[in-house]
């Protein structure tokens, strides 16, 4: 599983956009005392780390003068806490040793003078539309600071302390159980404040004081003010095929639907390099073409026409301009919502279709057009949304035709994707430096022909040990439109987790047409192979987000883990987990035929 860089963890990449740390993998015959992890001199900012390796069967193993728990076969991964700065730790086993430095970082801003160092906000060029709000925010020294303010032109905003301005571990911290707020240090204090401008024009740089210890200091902010002219219309027309649309100008927000190339929005903010859009989504300014225009991309929707195809009902929005749109998907029902869309839908052309029962439309709002999506199952099978000139296709697909007469798979077409690959990309390392990527791709193989006996036609993303980003395995799932979609990995943590006591089966869903596979996969392996349960989760994967079919991705075991990493190498196992998978996905289908 790929985590957070911030927490450093033992890494496993099955999301996009995180490029792991990677090791190469050591000869076990040079040694008999093997750390796994952590290299020496990490660099975290958690308050503990596991180490994870294996040593000789018989006798002790020391961390710092001090025995440790082991598995029968030797392996260990206990966690210690860990001070800010650097801490050492030796390992011992016999007249072997190995030496590692640990340095945690500290999450509080460094201070430089008596204002956080990178803490000052906004830390980018910004701009807003007139009567919105501008807020600014900086951290100080609460024992030394007795006043904060903003100048900026002609304006002076004042910063007021905010005793509540907890933090938010990461997304990450749930996996470990620690997701609640963290308080503010004392010894730090964030100061806000806002206000708001009617004129447009750039407003410059703003200098943040403070009165500290009976002296006034000064620093510039790093980012300027620019208010945006409302006789001014910018507007953005996404350029690339599924534009990533999120809540908030960094890839730390939410994603929402992608944008089909082609749509259009007003711009009405930026901020560093993202733009927001007007119906208040965010997008990379690379990823669209700004254009000048008289007033902004708004449009009227009325007939809608359908075309029924073997596999696929295709469904015309004909438009004025190719506004945003927005997918929801609920156990029956696929809602398209319109952005900046006016109905004067009279009539709908939707032939009788053994698939979708109806399809319903409202105004929900006066720029939002929705329509509604009626299903004759509870099991959505996928959809795919482009743009045609300035007609919205939206694409959904039927349920497969499934002809088990001869064989319990015939006719299913499944994307397995056997996580990681290649020299730069070897996943998580269990204790004797087994990488996931070997592992992972021998259960893929055995999978595939298990399936294969039962008759399903089986696309392997990777069959060798090469590289493979994110978007080429999600390009390979786009392509083929397969009925299921799996990516198979083995776990790891971050650094705060507890490795020696952490194990079992995950499954990961993002599509709410994935949840029944991902739980029915989850109960299935762990009943039937009698595994430890870690959980099913909603996850925003690269591999979970493919929408053209059901795709899920499944965490194995725990690799980091001493006692589960023997059964995930053993072969035997990898053999009966194949078996087990292969009976799993057989009993989903014909549950769903």
């Amino acid at each position: 599983m790929t985590f957070s860089i911030e927490l450093n963890p033992i890494v496993s990449s099955v999301a996009a956009l995180v490029v792991p740390w990677v090791f190469a993998v050591p000869a076990m015959a040079e040694t008999n005392l093997f750390v796994s992890y952590p290299p020496n001199n990490h660099q975290t900012s958690a308050d503990r780390i596991f180490i994870i390796g294996t040593a000789g069967a018989d006798g002790d193993v020391f961390v710092n003068g001090n025995p440790i728990d082991r598995s029968p076969a030797g392996h260990f991964a206990p966690s210690f806490p860990l001070q800010v700065g650097e801490n050492q730790f030796e390992v011992r086993y016999g007249d072997r040793s190995i030496s590692l430095t640990v340095m945690r970082q500290s999450l509080q801003p460094t201070v430089t003078g008596q204002l956080g160092f990178g803490s000052i906000e906004p830390s980018v060029d910004i701009a807003r539309m007139p009567g919105e709000l501008v807020c600014f925010n900086a951290v100080a020294l609460a024992s030394a600071t007795t006043s904060a303010l903003v100048r900026l032109g002609n304006r002076t905003v004042s910063l007021l302390p905010d005793i509540h301005a907890n933090d938010l571990p990461s997304n990450l911290a749930v996996l470990v159980g620690q997701n609640q707020p963290i308080p503010p240090t004392a010894s730090m204090m964030t100061y806000r404040g806002c206000t708001q401008f009617e004129t447009a024009g750039n407003w410059g740089t703003p200098v943040f004081e403070l009165q500290a210890n009976g002296q006034l200091i000064s620093q510039p902010g790093s980012g300027s003010i620019e208010i945006l002219s409302p006789d001014t219309i910018n507007v953005a027309e996404v350029v690339v095929e599924g534009g990533v649309a999120r809540t908030g100008p960094s890839t730390s927000y939410s994603r929402l639907t992608p944008l089909p190339k082609g749509a259009q929005a007003q711009i009405t903010g930026r901020e560093g390099e993202w733009v927001r859009l007007d119906y208040g989504a965010w997008i990379r300014a690379e990823e669209v073409e700004v254009l000048r225009r008289g007033v902004p991309p708004r449009s009227i929707v009325r007939s809608v026409s359908a075309r029924h195809g073997a596999r696929w009902t295709d469904v015309f929005f004909p438009l004025q301009t190719p506004v945003p749109v927005s997918i929801e998907q609920e156990d029956d029902t696929l809602i398209l919502t319109l952005h900046n869309t006016t109905a004067q839908t009279d009539f709908i052309a939707f032939d009788a279709d053994p698939w979708v029962e109806r399809m319903t439309w409202q105004q929900v709002s006066p720029t939002e057009a929705q329509y509604r999506f009626h299903f004759r199952s509870s099991q959505q099978w996928g959809y795919k949304l482009r743009y045609d000139n300035t007609t919205l296709v939206l694409s959904l697909r039927h349920p497969p035709s499934f002809s088990p007469a001869t064989l319990p798979l015939s006719g299913v077409t499944l994307v397995l994707d056997p996580g990681h690959g290649g020299p730069e990309d070897l996943g998580a390392r269990g204790p004797t430096g087994t990488p996931e990527k070997e592992v992972v791709l021998a259960v893929s193989l055995l999978l595939r022909d298990e399936l294969e006996r039962r008759g399903a036609r089986v696309v392997m993303t990777r069959e060798d040990d090469i590289d493979l980003w994110p978007h080429d395995r999600v390009q390979i799932i786009e392509k083929v439109e397969p009925d299921l979609a799996l990516s198979l990995h083995y776990n790891a943590l971050p650094d705060n987790g507890d490795a020696e006591n952490t194990a079992g089966i995950g499954t990961f869903w993002y599509h709410p047409q994935s949840h029944d596979l991902a739980v029915f996969l989850y109960r299935h392996l762990v009943s039937d192979l009698s595994r430890p349960e870690y959980g099913v989760f909603w996850a925003n994967f690269a591999l979970t987000r493919p929408s053209v079919a059901p795709s899920v991705l499944l965490e194995l075991g725990f690799l980091i883990n001493p006692d589960e990493f023997e059964w995930i190498v053993d072969s035997q196992a990898q053999q009966a987990l194949a078996l087990s998978l292969a009976e799993g996905i057989e009993a989903w289908v014909a549950e769903h035929r």
